[in-house]
């Protein structure tokens, strides 16, 4: 799944922020401020009447709902004000967040981020969020504290810099009218490829879901996750790369449009794999599948591909920046955000399908029962089946490399 944001401004682009952030390290950027409350009914109080500003995706339609119809109704019975801001990348929000930072701004117009990745460490290590403040919430307890997937993002420690959110998987899905012996494997599905031509492409990186398949293709060529290091370094770069892009580079004569041509976003794969240009597509976010099937924007046959060595696995979060003049407002929605009824109505694939990240052994008979009760999907298998051998992300810093690569090698032809 990607998490993105708008409100423009003059920096744009990974290399921008880049540019930004390393500006920011060079001026010493104090780290984020530490929470001043001292209590969450200090917080509570606090946070009466303000208006928090959730920047967000804004492709995801049932994201979008699930944000407007279920989340904001129920911020607002805590007295906060939800308001949703769409935007196409979190790169836009990242870039707000900065400018304000460079600013020195204390009423930013940025309350909450829906983050996670590289933005969320390039973001840290300017001092882009506000840190400290997530062992406040109430229902931070009901989450695993031994959980990898909640205390690093990316390879990045959280640290108190980000509330967790959702979980997610990356996953293949398939079209099974017209797939009628589905690969087992990532370079099974690869040779399927080569062996029906036009039927298969992927988003170009840097989109989140491309950048996402290209580190898929890593982990395989190289033999599994466990032999390439999940810390970024030079040396491991130039050593394991040339597998990837030597695959990427013979794969692409048998894609769709013979790989002279990309789909820009996971958007634009999606609708190809809706219009049945092609068998397959791809996503960080399967629950939401369901839906896509129940309403015929997908083949009614359509099924999620697990592999045998299993798919990257990561969880989002829900990040206030330093510069936000809203922040106990933000926490309540944060906090609101990681309740039980919260967690189950998002993981509804009915609303939105999103994965929970509550610890099952934390929560009340009672709790457990709302999630028990959640209808089972004829598409997706149960998170567990598909978290099964789950690989770790790599740290944050392969990204930009990756991508930039990708560029170079596949989309120029250098």
């Amino acid at each position: 799944m990607t998490f993105t944001l708008r409100a423009r401004n003059m920096l744009t682009g990974t290399a921008a922020i880049a540019v930004a952030a390393l500006a920011l390290a060079s001026c010493a950027a104090p780290p984020a401020a530490q929470t001043d409350f001292t209590g969450w009914d200090q917080v509570t109080a606090a946070a009466q009447g303000q208006t928090v500003s959730l920047w967000m995706y804004g492709g995801d339609e049932q994201a979008n709902s699930y944000v407007d119809n279920t989340l904001a109704p129920a911020a607002a019975k805590e007295g906060v004000t939800l308001q949703r801001v769409p935007v196409a990348d979190t790169k836009d929000a990242l870039n707000r967040v900065l400018t304000e930072v460079q600013a020195g701004t204390r009423e930013g117009g940025v309350d909450l981020v829906w983050v996670n990745g590289d933005n969320f460490g390039t973001g840290k290590q300017a001092g882009a969020w506000w840190c400290g403040w997530t062992p406040m919430l109430p229902n931070m307890k009901l989450t695993a504290p031994s959980d990898p997937l909640l205390a690093n993002d990316f390879g990045t420690p959280v640290e108190g810099c980000e509330a967790p959110w959702s979980k997610a998987q990356f996953s293949f899905a398939y079209n099974s009218a017209t797939v009628a012996d589905p690969p087992k494997t990532l370079a099974g599905l690869l040779e399927w490829a080569r062996t029906h031509p036009g039927r298969f492409t992927y988003p170009a990186p840097p989109d989140f879901t491309g950048s996402v398949f290209t580190r898929q293709v890593l982990y395989s060529v190289s033999g599994g996750h466990t032999n390439v290091p999940l810390g970024f370094d030079r040396a491991s770069f130039d050593r394991l790369t040339p597998a990837l892009f030597d695959t990427l580079t013979g794969l692409a004569p048998s894609l769709w449009r013979e790989g002279k041509t990309y789909p820009k976003t996971s958007g634009e794969l999606n609708a190809l794999f809706a219009g049945g240009q092609v068998d397959f597509t791809m996503t960080y976010g399967p629950a939401t599948l369901t839906k896509l099937v129940a309403d015929g924007t997908y083949p009614a046959a359509t099924r999620v591909l697990t592999l045998d060595e299993g798919t990257v696995g990561n969880a989002s979060f829900l990040a206030i920046p330093s510069t936000s003049g809203h922040q106990a407002g933000a926490m309540v929605v944060a906090n609101l955000a990681l309740s039980p009824e919260q967690q189950a109505a998002k993981a509804d694939p009915r609303i939105w399908g999103q994965f929970p990240v509550l610890d099952p052994a934390a929560l009340s008979v009672a709790q457990r029962a709302m999630f028990d009760a959640l209808p089972p999907s004829p598409v997706v298998p149960a998170y567990d089946v598909l978290s099964k051998n789950a690989n770790p992300e790599l740290s944050a810093a392969w990204v930009p490399e990756l991508d930039d690569a990708w560029r170079r090698q596949i989309l120029t032809g250098r």
